[in-house]
């Protein structure tokens, strides 16, 4: 049976806005909203965490197994949202959204949480080295990754809209019972 919607996957460096863009998706579209870093700690699929740069160490197995017993690749409606996206079976996802922020408004929002040293370095060359946008790139079909910024509520506002646009046209390409659907 077809998924009467699409899976989405919302990623992008710490900072960047995937929880709101994701969150509000979610709330617009009816969909169901997958914090996969919030699965990871309160399942307990890691292997602890790693101290210098203050994130979990994921067990990918047994995530994918969790997300795998889900509806999401039957049924659709799901946006996945996390700082990678290569992990996820392509058969899962619909489109990609890859969130990009200016340097120094993400500088700005990293450093009001809290991240210095390593991790705050690490996720500033992540974004300028644009790390993410290429690793989604290289794991899925092109046309299903989308490059958004995210720099002001504007940004974020255009990008509810343009997303909830893309899922309105899946839905009438995916219909599946021909016309009067």
């Amino acid at each position: 049976m077809a998924r009467k919607n699409p899976n989405i996957v919302i990623t992008g460096t710490p900072g960047v806005g995937k929880t709101t863009h994701a969150e509000q998706l979610a709330r617009n579209l009816g969909f169901k909203h997958l914090s996969i870093n919030q699965i990871v700690k309160d399942e307990g699929f890691h292997e602890g965490k790693d101290e210098e740069l203050g994130s979990w160490v994921v067990d990918e197995d047994k995530l994918l197994d969790h997300l795998e017993s889900t509806s999401l690749s039957a049924t659709g409606g799901y946006i996945l949202d996390w700082h990678a996206c290569d992990l996820f079976p392509e058969r899962w996802v619909d489109l990609v959204i890859v969130l990009r922020c200016d340097s120094t408004t993400l500088y700005d929002r990293l450093s009001a949480r809290g991240y210095k040293g390593k991790k705050l370095e690490e996720n500033m060359d992540s974004e300028i080295m644009q790390v993410l946008l290429d690793e989604a790139r290289e794991s899925y079909r092109e046309e299903i990754v989308v490059e958004l910024r995210s720099d002001t509520a504007e940004d974020v506002e255009e990008n509810l809209e343009r997303v909830e646009m893309w899922v309105e046209q899946w839905r009438r390409d995916n219909a599946g019972g021909g016309e009067g659907e």
